[in-house]
């Protein structure tokens, strides 16, 4: 029971730490600010609704700073970046305890909490907002926490989010004011430990859609106001010149009125169905080649409803877009690419140009429909190869392009193995094992393999409607991932591809920048850049990796995001790692491209070379600021 999650009584004072500064508490709040307001989203109950506890989660964290100087909690800190800051843990700990508060039951003995009632700021005013929906395992994660108690949510996202350890997690729990901290820690063993998936869109309350409120309820409302309004309005066109309107609206058609090109998106009589063999003669090979397949291309009526929810997504369809997608309905008729049954779902895939849009329900009704949005702008004939249909039971189904001639599944993790042969039918693939669905420690990682007249490329599953192209080489000429030395490149940084999950990716690319021999003679490491472009232009993601002979992984040594390095305009990198050895010795090692002239590390660590390479004894710990100059004189900062 919700009464029960927090005791009713003030919460017992936790040992007095150092005493914290407003100013300091503020930097941590808006430092921290996202993770606070995760913390509070998944700690609130469930019943209170996703619009609300999104407003609810942002409201707490606000709140959650002090009006002077506060004594802050002896309670432990969490991961590197946090540990040791008095004005997180004392925020943090506030967050926690009015959230917990706000689960609590309204009762006529006691006022209520200020938690406990509907947030005044922030507020906005007919829209709801909620997270942008995640795939099959949030949703599951989130079913799963909706049974927990207050407590026991809470002890779960302190372990998942901030990585506390049980004792940990307890002494938290009793300073916020948990009666049974213990009890919550043993509730919350009951789910699951998929604590990777607490990062997804389905628990950011910063990520968020909108959507109208009740709209019949609201003109019931605003009846009187629009009474008066009116009156108003007819006074302000008897004063207004004839001929002229006096608002920026003035030529516009009233807001009913109805738009042709509207209309025609909404009939599936005029959908665009491109000929079976249009591709061949096209000088396009891109979606807008695509003819329409499925056993259901005829079905008007499945067809009316998808471009129906496509123009007016109701409450209950879980809707969702990359990055930088726009969610709006087509501007005119779209091309249909597919629909028919797949698995347990009837679905429909359609193409306006810019965006591709997946429209499914289940096969015995239409509750539980859900509709996707993925940019392709721009695309080729690399990008065009397939579309996602349908995930079930960690696999995925994709369709395929006219022109494919073969589909195969492949381990990127074992470049030796070979691809084992998917089976087509009508451009529809057989399920295969997807790796965005997997949860777990990364131990393979399975891609699909495309074949056509032009050879044949890698594409990788990363969540999202569009598989993301796999690529190596030099940034500005890369190569698919079809030889031998291409798939080795690859192994050892297959697993990184979860970090680009969900974010919108056009295409990755891994760059051998260079190899260093290790100072203990114990081999040659290699270095590696990998790159993810997105649809939308921006937010491109780099990391720089190094990798130790005869280590199953790569490991970062450092990431950026919206920079230059590693792509075309800019193909150079420079980055630097702390390495043991296997006497115990500790060395700074930096690597840049190949057009590197010389190397300076200054700061924990002092060192020249006057190459691309840099070795240099260091100590356990030790920081170094990197700075490099290129052959034709341009300096070259290092990746961070």
């Amino acid at each position: 029971m919700q009464s029960q999650d927090v005791a009713q009584r003030p919460a017992p004072p936790s040992p007095a730490g150092p005493v914290v500064d407003v100013e300091q508490a503020e930097a941590a709040l808006v430092e921290h600010y996202p993770r606070l307001v995760r913390l509070a989203y998944l700690v609130l109950p469930p019943r209170l609704g996703r619009s609300r506890r999104v407003l609810t989660a942002h409201a707490l964290t606000q709140r959650a700073l002090p009006r002077n100087r506060t004594p802050a909690p002896v309670i432990p800190a969490q991961s590197t970046g946090r540990d040791g800051d008095p004005g997180y843990a004392l925020v943090r700990l506030q967050v926690l305890r009015t959230a917990l508060e706000a689960g609590l039951p309204l009762t006529a003995k006691a006022w209520p909490k200020r938690s406990q009632l509907p947030p005044l700021l922030p507020h906005v005013w007919g829209l709801k907002l909620f997270p942008r929906s995640g795939g099959a395992d949030e949703l599951a994660l989130d079913q799963r926490l909706s049974t927990l108690s207050g407590p026991a949510r809470a002890a779960y996202a302190l372990r998942g989010l901030e990585r506390l350890t049980d004792d940990g997690v307890c002494k938290v729990l009793a300073a916020a004011g948990v009666a049974d901290p213990e009890g919550a820690v043993l509730e919350a063993d009951g789910i699951p430990a998929q604590y990777g998936l607490l990062d997804s869109p389905e628990f950011d309350p910063c990520s968020l859609q909108a959507r109208p409120t009740d709209l019949m309820r609201r003109r019931q409302h605003l009846k009187a106001a629009l009474a008066a309004g009116a009156a108003l309005l007819v006074c302000g066109a008897l004063l207004g010149l004839p001929g002229e309107g006096w608002g920026p609206d003035g030529a516009a058609a009233p807001p009913y009125a109805q738009n042709p090109a509207a209309q025609a998106a909404l009939d599936p009589a005029k959908l665009t169905r491109v000929p079976p063999a249009a591709w061949r003669g096209s000088a396009r090979t891109d979606f807008s080649v695509w003819p329409a397949r499925g056993d259901r291309t005829g079905d008007k009526a499945l067809l009316r409803r998808a471009l129906a929810v496509w123009a007016r997504p109701g409450e209950t369809v879980q809707v969702s877009a990359t990055p930088g997608t726009l969610s709006g309905g087509p501007a005119g008729p779209p091309q249909l690419l597919y629909a028919g049954t797949v698995d347990a779902a009837r679905v429909v895939i359609l193409y306006d140009g810019l965006r591709i849009a997946r429209y499914a329900e289940p096969k015995d009704g239409t509750q539980g429909a859900a509709l996707d949005f993925a940019r392709v702008d721009g695309a080729g004939r690399a990008e065009a190869g397939a579309v996602v249909l349908g995930r079930s039971d960690g696999n995925v189904r994709y369709l395929t392009a006219p022109w494919v001639r073969k589909a195969g599944e492949r381990d990127l993790m074992k470049p030796g193995s070979g691809a084992m042969d998917l089976t087509l039918t009508d451009g529809v693939t057989a399920p295969l094992a997807s790796p965005a669905l997997r949860s777990g420690p990364c131990t393979s990682w399975n891609v699909l393999q495309l074949t056509d007249g032009t050879g044949t490329r890698l594409l990788t599953d990363l969540g999202e409607l569009v598989p993301a192209r796999l690529t190596t080489g030099r940034p500005g000429s890369p190569r698919e991932v079809s030889g031998a030395a291409a798939l080795r490149t690859w192994r050892p940084f297959a697993c990184s591809l979860g970090t680009v999950r969900s974010a919108g990716v056009r295409s990755v690319n891994a760059w051998a920048f260079n190899v260093q021999p290790l100072p203990d003679a114990s081999g040659t490491a290699a270095w590696v850049c990998t790159r993810a472009e997105t649809w939308r232009g921006g937010g491109a993601r780099v990391l720089a990796q190094f990798h130790t002979p005869g280590g199953a992984y790569g490991a970062a040594a450092a990431k950026a995001e919206n920079v230059p390095a590693c792509g075309a305009r800019h193909p150079h990198v420079l980055a630097g790692v702390l390495w043991k050895s296997k006497a115990g010795d500790w060395y700074l090692l930096a690597a840049g491209s190949r057009e590197t002239a010389s190397i300076r590390a200054t700061g924990g660590v002092d060192g020249v070379a006057r190459s691309s390479l840099l070795t240099v004894p260091a100590e356990q710990g030790a920081q170094a600021q990197l700075k490099g100059t290129l052959k034709d004189g341009r300096s070259l900062g290092g990746l961070r």
